[in-house]
């Protein structure tokens, strides 16, 4: 075993660049200092909510069973392969919801449960992820991550700011957390320093660094940095390319050629690559512990995304929502939850000395509504990952007709696993014991 010492801090470094490392067996990456024989420390439970906009079909958002035994409805189907490490959850909702009864009124506060301001004011609560962010945020380079893939909506929808159809995460009750839509500026988030040169690769600058690190490790440890370097490596070179498709998704222009600028290089036009760029990211900001929180938007509610991708071009997503179970709304729900199911698989890969990231993470996903009939009266939440080994999967909770059933209960079982212990958040005064 080797005597060189890595604390948690340590970083691939290179000329305006910073890389953290994944776990690795020969160093205590996570920051303890071993005791008696060199042995990484402990994990951290990482928190990542996934949100996709207007509800899902109307009867295929179901799961029941047990373990091996659970079975998921055809929305769920992706998430089959990690089946053993899903836990559904039926029937919470925010009471504060249902009192505007529209998409914004429905979105602001999903992870807050916090009342709505209207008539022009712009008022929600603290997130459940920016809670954490505040109170771990320091213990990384990125406190936390907040990416998006359709910009947000600025206007008035029935006396409530479109604000809160675009954004989940909030730093307080009046700032909306900024969203990141360019992969290329959430990787350099992630990996550069402000003094670098943005046309230069991350790992070109830090190989010597790599080389130097290679000599000092396991061979088990080597092959681990080879395969981590390869999936930057892998990512930049998608980012590069990303914008140059051309396929505008969304919006449609009136004229043949557009009367606009081509959009940059960088923010991808295939939503698709788009969607898959984002999750790689957020994997590799949790592999590397640059960032123990992430959010990622995968659309508006009240969504204007069209999905050529899967022959679903002829209407935006949020009229498409009120088809309420139709195949091609099946169709897209399924390519949301395939994007849970993708960060789910990759996390569930790396090895984290005994446990999986995956088993070392919270991944929430969730809507405003359970359809496109903008039914609050409860929710669409599934989680994957095992809190740190804290959360017992491959389970169905049903809390319908139950007492009690605050969506915020559940934020407050999710805090306490990261260590984050509150008497209160937002309508909730206990955790759901379940979880």
């Amino acid at each position: 075993m080797t005597d060189y010492r890595l604390s948690r801090r340590s970083m691939l470094r290179g000329l305006g660049v910073s890389m953290a490392l994944p776990w690795m067996e020969s160093l205590p990456v996570w920051g303890d200092e071993p005791s008696g024989r060199k042995q990484a420390s402990e994990p951290p439970v990482r928190l990542a909510v996934l949100f996709s906009g207007n509800g899902y079909h109307s009867t295929e958002w179901w799961a029941k069973g047990e373990g091996k035994g659970l079975k998921l409805g055809k929305v769920l189907g992706p998430l089959n392969d990690v089946r053993e490490k899903v836990l559904f959850i039926r029937g919470l909702y925010n009471a504060e919801a249902q009192k505007g009864n529209i998409h914004s009124s429905q979105t602001g506060n999903l992870l807050s449960g916090a009342p709505l301001a209207s008539g022009g004011e712009i008022r929600s609560g603290t997130s459940v992820d920016q809670v954490v962010a505040q109170r771990h945020g320091r213990s990384t380079k990125v406190p936390s991550l907040v990416l998006a893939c359709e910009k947000a909506i600025a206007s008035v929808h029935r006396n409530y700011s479109m604000l809160y159809s675009s954004h989940i995460s909030w730093s307080s009750p009046t700032t909306p957390t900024p969203l990141e839509l360019y992969p290329a500026l959430a990787f350099d988030r992630l990996f550069k320093d402000e003094a670098r040169r943005g046309d230069e690769s991350v790992l070109d600058a830090v190989l010597s660094d790599a080389k130097d690190l290679r000599g000092k490790v396991s061979t088990t440890d080597r092959r681990k940095l080879d395969e981590y370097l390869d999936s930057v490596r892998e990512v930049e070179q998608r980012i590069e390319n990303a914008g140059k498709t051309g396929q505008l998704q969304g919006w449609r222009p009136t004229l043949e050629k557009p009367n606009i600028p081509r959009p940059p290089d960088g923010l991808p036009q295939d939503i698709a690559e788009h969607m898959r760029l984002m999750c790689d990211i957020l994997v590799l900001a949790f592999q590397t512990d640059t960032t123990r929180v992430c959010t990622l938007k995968l659309n508006n509610d009240h969504s204007a995304l069209r999905f050529p991708n899967l022959g679903v071009d002829y209407m935006i997503h949020h009229l498409l929502s009120h088809s309420l179970t139709s195949a091609d709304w099946l169709k897209v729900n399924q390519f949301f939850v395939q994007q849970l199911a993708y960060i789910a698989k990759k996390l569930d890969a790396i090895d984290e000395g005994g446990r999986t990231a995956l088993d070392n993470s919270m991944i929430l996903m969730c809507s405003s509504m359970l359809t496109g009939a903008h039914d609050a009266s409860q929710l669409p939440v599934v989680m994957v990952g095992r809190g740190g080994g804290k959360i017992r999967t491959g389970r169905a909770l049903d809390y319908q007709g139950k007492p009690n059933r605050q969506m915020c209960r559940l934020y407050l079982s999710m805090l306490e696993k990261v260590g984050v212990r509150l008497d209160r958040f937002g309508d909730a005064t206990e955790r759901l014991g379940e979880v």
